[in-house]
């Protein structure tokens, strides 16, 4: 998966993490977002619940790869990561508690910006009212908070 994630990250990069962080695992992208913010090479916005809120900023950015993190229910196994093409997202079947938004938003975004959209969806494991996440989600939010790390390195040493 990260290799993959990897070969979409060209050009300038902007992330969006969109969460509920009182719904427990559902605010796994905005705390992904919170974590990498200063860490890595590219814009990050922290969304909360409402991406439709940055649009226009992550527009005015002209980016030519957005990835979008997420608490998304896909069916797997709690923590897991998977990653999702916007362009071909009317076609993937998942549940996100923002279902509504990040659809509209993602819309919206492909008809004012030539880039790639890759949604990096995180399974959940609860979606309870309470700011703790599942020990699979913060397990999950460390990896890739790491691996975020290490890329911006790379990327700083001219290796990524």
């Amino acid at each position: 998966m990260f290799e993959h994630l990897k070969t979409h990250l060209k050009g300038k990069v902007v992330l969006l993490g969109i969460g509920n962080t009182l719904r427990s695992d559902d605010g796994a992208g905005s705390i992904l977002a919170h974590r990498i913010n200063g860490k890595v090479a590219f814009k990050v916005f922290d969304a909360g619940p409402s991406p439709e809120n940055y649009l226009e900023k992550i527009i005015k950015e002209k980016p030519q790869t957005i990835v979008i993190a997420d608490a998304v229910d896909f069916g797997g196994k709690p923590g897991e990561v998977r990653l999702l093409e916007g362009r071909n997202i009317e076609t993937v079947n998942f549940f996100s508690t923002h279902n509504a938004s990040i659809s509209l938003a993602i819309n919206y975004l492909q008809s004012r910006v030539a880039a790639d959209i890759i949604i990096l969806a995180i399974q959940p494991g609860t979606l309870v009212f309470g700011d703790a996440l599942s020990q699979s989600i913060e397990k999950t939010l460390t990896q890739l908070e790491d691996w975020f790390s290490r890329l911006a390195s790379g990327i700083a040493a001219g290796e990524a």
